[in-house]
């Protein structure tokens, strides 16, 4: 009996003596992503980001309709007909075929958009995660953190604690604009995709 209380009161006597190094450890928290959205450079490249993604869409539209319209109209002449009798017409065979590979060219090209959007926005944010790199010491030396942690990573944090505001002001300061410049894949990507 004696052993068991020992054993549940030495975890408590542990934790008292941890608790004095622990008070004394000093934590900011950043919040990244309202950083980004709050920042004047972060609400530059969504805008840029919005703008190039409905670009990519209209062009994936315009295929996707001729697809839509193609294949409206086989489904319309093929309704009544067996297997075997679009089989026996070459001309249905035929827009059948190319009406396929237009589907898989479709899905490339999809494929290949994503891939340009994905490029695009780390390029556009890689000077934004070079300049936030010197703030973020900046802000950790001047405030004598000891830790600085994501608000992402944390399910409680005192608003005392963040140093999210700091870091957009001085972002604001010393970014306020990058070049978001949309990357193309070499046309050869496109084909490469398809195989």
């Amino acid at each position: 009996m004696k052993f068991f209380k020992l054993f549940l009161i030495l975890p408590v006597f542990f934790a008292g003596l941890a608790a004095p190094a622990f008070a004394q450890t000093k934590v900011g928290v950043i919040n990244q992503q309202r950083v980004l959205a709050q920042s004047v450079v972060g609400q530059h490249i969504a805008t840029r980001l919005g703008a190039i993604q409905q670009e990519m869409a209209a062009e994936l539209s315009a295929m996707n309709l001729l697809i839509q319209q193609e294949t409206e109209r086989l489904s319309a002449e093929t309704a009544i007909m067996t297997p075997e009798q679009v089989q026996s017409r070459p001309d249905l065979v035929s827009r059948i075929q190319t009406l396929n590979r237009s589907i898989q060219e479709y899905e490339a090209a999809r494929r290949v958009r994503e891939q340009e959007f994905t490029y695009t926005e780390r390029q556009a944010m890689r000077p934004v995660l070079e300049a936030l790199q010197p703030i973020l010491e900046e802000i950790f030396q001047e405030n004598q953190l000891d830790i600085l942690v994501d608000r992402a990573n944390i399910v409680f944090a005192s608003p005392d604690v963040d140093v999210s505001a700091a870091v957009i002001e001085r972002l604001n300061a010393q970014l306020p604009s990058v070049s978001v410049n949309r990357v193309r894949l070499p046309q050869n990507a496109e084909a490469a995709q398809e195989q």
